[in-house]
């Protein structure tokens, strides 16, 4: 029976309960390296929620930020400093999930713990994984896609697009497989399909106004990967002309995918909040400087791991599940053009 995300994280605070400082932990040195800027995420909730929760956790630990932008060779050069700088734990978001297993071997061996974040590392176990269940997320999307086209009285046999991520990051892969588990049965046909390098938009952008040049109306629907994929999908659509834009999936609810649901271009998205992984990450770590092992619930590539389950945004539930929880604030999202839209869904007044 799966935990919610909630009593995930409720799981690993008690585990810190027990102690009232983290001795071991004082004065540390913890990296959090992450691997692009094509996706604002890390800049706007998991860096920050993971920075917040060392600071709360170890106030004396010294916490260093990277980001590769999406190059492996920098993010290989940015593991080798903060080994340099002393850091005793290192929460890594790989560029390229393949070649990050030497690095995860490099750090064992000098016995420097490595948190796996977000994305796995198949090839060389880290010592813990914290993510969401990303091949839950694929089959969420791809399923709830299915479900809005057969409500919609779209006819089995219609095709849909397929845009994955980066075929380095094997969390892209996870969400493949759950994409390809959920159309499988659907009744209806992946017209084509395309891994998406480094996440991309202009990428899937592009990609998208070839099988719009190619399929035309027979398109009825796009299964993406994320909301930058998805937005790129959606405007090679409007500048095509298609109006109204075939329901296009996404995930990691955006600033920009939730104007896009409100407006009515895109069909879902995924809500998970960054900043619980991250603090989670956090935790993590504050554990392993403490000589602890963090409670696994379940085992991904011979690596203990925690995942937490998402939820799936439409339209229909956008109001209950980003706004009433206070993960977005109206006025960072019903603004201009949107705010009719906001309107209509009960939003803001």
């Amino acid at each position: 029976m799966k935990k919610t995300s909630a009593s995930l994280f409720a799981l690993f605070a008690a585990q810190l309960m027990g102690a009232s400082a983290a001795l071991a932990a004082d004065g540390a040195t913890v990296a959090f390296l992450m691997p692009d800027q094509a996706s604002t995420r890390y800049e706007q909730h998991d860096y920050p929620g993971f920075k917040a929760e060392m600071e709360k956790l170890c106030p004396t630990c010294t916490v260093i930020y990277q980001n590769a932008n999406a190059d492996a060779a920098t993010q290989q050069q940015q593991f080798n400093s903060v080994l340099t700088q002393g850091a005793k734990v290192i929460v890594l978001d790989p560029v390229d999930s393949t070649a990050a297993a030497s690095l995860v071997a490099q750090a064992q061996a000098q016995g420097v713990k490595v948190i796996a974040y977000d994305r796995p590392i198949p090839d060389k176990a880290p010592d813990f994984y914290v993510s969401f269940d990303n091949k839950g997320i694929g089959f969420a999307i791809a399923k709830s896609l299915v479900e809005h086209l057969k409500a919609t009285g779209v006819p089995e046999g219609a095709g849909v697009l397929e845009i994955n991520g980066s075929p380095t990051d094997a969390a892209a892969g996870l969400i493949r497989d759950g994409i390809h588990e959920a159309l499988k049965d659907s009744g209806y046909v992946t017209l084509a399909e395309f891994d998406t390098p480094d996440w991309a938009p202009p990428k899937a952008q592009e990609w998208a106004a070839g099988q719009i040049t190619r399929f035309g109306a027979d398109i009825k629907g796009v299964v993406a990967a994320n909301d930058g994929t998805g937005g790129g999908a959606i405007a090679a659509f409007k500048a095509a002309g298609v109006n109204p834009v075939p329901p296009v999936t996404g995930n990691d609810a955006t600033q920009a995918a939730l104007q896009l649901i409100i407006a009515g271009d895109q069909y879902n998205t995924i809500s998970k909040p960054s900043e619980i992984v991250a603090a989670a990450a956090a935790q993590a770590a504050v554990m392993f400087l403490d000589g602890k092992t963090p409670e696994a619930t379940t085992t991904l590539y011979n690596a203990p791991s925690q995942l937490f389950v998402p939820a799936v945004v439409t339209a229909e539930n956008i109001k209950a599940e980003i706004f009433d929880k206070g993960i977005e604030k109206p006025e960072n999202i019903c603004t201009g053009e949107y705010v009719e839209g906001c309107k209509k869904l009960g939003i803001i007044q």
